[in-house]
């Protein structure tokens, strides 16, 4: 019987407030898919104007690979936090949070089940970016069970932040610190499209902060060098201390929020 309600909510989610309401809206989801690949060819047209000589100076020596794999999985830190946040926000103005939050689902089961669909459409968007590079020449080579594992752990570890974010909606409403920084800021901080190194120190400091930072990393190992897992064993153990304080941080923050809306009878104001 659980797995009947499991696999209800999941359609309810996943499908129908997901695909369907996104499917519907045909010119949304061409000007979406614009969106994805125009900054792969905005980034690849800025890489042959530098040049080689002047990328190489900043250690990277495939530019083209470089940006793409960082393109391709920054969608699911600034994405997934950003839309639980606007998910939280719109049922406050729609009125129906509380019909979400005390259901069968529960308080961190209504976070759950929104953020699949986040995470599905930005796997559809990684998939789509890595197949643009493959057409402007990036050369895989995948070493699958490391890379399984490294996104794995980026997803949840974000999904942490996402519940952080999703309490200061609960409880602010509007001006999200955390969806706003991890929206503006990871491509800058992340090592998207640019390696780390090239800051100054101090600014480095607040990039390894990042998981995205460390999980690029290991990506990029993982997806074009084909690092194993004994390789990658120190960037898997930084993601999963990541887990360790993000996931319970994100939960805790997250029922706190929603338990000070209860008691202050602000959970459906907006």
């Amino acid at each position: 019987m659980e797995s009947k309600g499991i696999t209800a909510r999941l359609y309810s989610f996943l499908y129908i407030r997901g695909f369907k309401v996104w499917t519907s809206y045909r010119t949304q989801v061409a000007l979406t898919v614009l969106s994805w690949t125009l900054p792969v060819f905005t980034y690849y047209f800025i890489g042959t104007a530098l040049g080689n000589s002047l990328v190489e100076k900043i250690d990277v020596s495939d530019y083209t690979s470089f940006f793409v794999v960082g393109l391709a999985f920054q969608g699911y830190v600034t994405s997934v936090i950003t839309t639980i946040s606007q998910r939280i926000r719109n049922e406050q103005l729609y009125g129906t949070i509380e019909y979400y939050v005390l259901s069968k689902s529960g308080v961190v089961g209504f976070l759950l089940y929104s953020a699949i669909w986040g995470f599905t459409i930005n796997t559809v968007n990684a998939i789509i970016i890595l197949l643009v590079g493959d057409g402007l020449g990036v050369k895989y080579n995948i070493n699958w069970i490391p890379t399984i594992l490294i996104i794995i752990l980026l997803i949840t570890s974000t999904l942490g932040l996402a519940f952080l974010s999703a309490s200061f909606t609960m409880i602010i409403k509007q001006g999200n610190p955390i969806s706003l920084f991890f929206s503006t800021f990871t491509t800058l901080l992340g090592g998207v499209v640019f390696p780390i190194t090239v800051m100054p120190t101090p600014i480095t400091y607040l990039s390894d902060a990042l998981p995205l930072t460390w999980a690029l990393e290991g990506l990029r190992n993982s997806m074009l060098q084909g690092y194993s897992i004994i390789q990658e064993a120190n960037i898997l153990i930084i993601l999963l201390i990541f887990n360790a304080i993000l996931l319970p941080l994100g939960i805790f923050s997250y029922k706190y929020a929603f338990k000070k809306a209860r008691e202050k009878g602000t959970l459906g104001e907006y």
